[in-house]
């Protein structure tokens, strides 16, 4: 059983020792083919340098130093003819085995292939799933769905700075860089959550900008997909029709969408279906209750930096909003 990766939000496996798709894979057999060459070459530097210790001669101290001695010429000029041929060999060797795995990490066919742009912002994910048109079909923050057994493409951009989009269990890394589209193919072998992580330094935030990959059976990722192009459910209760109200007379509507109200704002994540994310702010916290109220009241008191500003709202509507969002899943 694969030993996964605790973080406050919950147990996700972060490892690179415990691949679930073939490009991991292949990462991890270059790893350990450089392992294995690297280990091979240093028992070979250990076993010869303690053969020559070995066989080197005995002196006292008035034995006087000989530096005229043709034999161990030789022997050194043949030691650093053998160690140079190796040292070509084994490098030219890593160099082939490194640029073929390369080529393989880019040849997943894309025939079907599930589409989506994800943008990097400081300090979170967004990503904007495309339909077989390759036009936007629905937008969600911080969380990638994936079908087992389906290519997915990938494509990264960033908003702001340069990030990199790492998930260890899943693909190597690679970097998003502003005015730049990058594209990362990838395929998750086996159901799972996979944490990923911003591996590219962009700020204050950076080691809290992580990214949740949860991989599931096609019919169950389907199932998910159509609820995701659902609209937001109209509240039911007063206290959440109060909390609607709340969201769109308090300047939240200016930075968030929510489908099927208002809400239209697009400088902050989509909420459309908050409550049936698994975490939040960029895998930081749980997705509780709790959590969310600490959040709108005082986001930068919890993740210093953020652009969400601190709220004012009485308790009664903070209760009513967290009604609310409670109905977005």
């Amino acid at each position: 059983m694969a030993s996964p990766f605790t973080t406050s939000a919950g147990a996700f496996l972060q490892s690179v020792l415990h691949p679930q798709g073939i490009q991991a894979e292949r990462i991890w057999n270059l790893w350990n083919l450089t392992l294995v060459l690297c280990g091979a070459v240093f028992f070979l530097i250990v076993t010869v340098f303690l053969y020559a210790l070995w066989r080197a001669p005995r002196s006292t101290a008035i034995t006087k130093a000989d530096i005229h001695n043709q034999h161990s010429k030789r022997v050194h000029h043949i030691a650093i003819a053998w160690a140079l041929g190796l040292s070509a060999a084994g490098l030219g060797s890593l160099f082939a085995v490194d640029m073929l795995t390369a080529r393989q990490l880019s040849q997943l066919l894309p025939d079907d292939a599930l589409r989506i742009d994800l943008t990097g912002h400081q300090w979170w994910w967004q990503a904007t799933y495309l339909n077989s048109a390759g036009a936007p079909d629905f937008i969600v923050a911080n969380e990638l769905q994936l079908p087992v057994g389906r290519t997915v493409l990938i494509n990264l951009r960033s908003d702001d700075v340069i990030h990199s989009l790492w998930i260890p269990a899943l693909h190597g890394k690679l970097d998003l860089i502003p005015g730049r589209t990058a594209t990362l193919r990838l395929r998750a072998d086996a159901p799972g959550s996979y944490r990923g992580q911003c591996a590219e330094f962009c700020g204050e935030q950076h080691a809290l900008m992580a990214l949740l990959a949860i991989a599931k059976p096609a019919e169950q990722y389907e199932a998910w997909a159509v609820s995701q192009r659902r609209p937001a459910a109209p509240p039911q209760t007063e206290s959440a029709k109060h909390g609607l109200r709340v969201f769109l007379s308090n300047g939240c509507a200016s930075c968030h969408t929510i489908r099927g109200t208002a809400a239209a704002g697009t400088l902050g994540p989509d909420l459309t279906h908050l409550a049936a994310r698994e975490t939040l702010a960029a895998g930081m916290l749980p997705n509780q209750r709790g959590h969310l109220a600490g959040w709108i009241a005082n986001a930068r008191a919890i993740k210093p930096g953020v652009a969400m500003p601190p709220s004012t709202l009485t308790p009664n509507d903070l209760h009513s909003l967290l009604d609310f969002m409670e109905t977005l899943r």
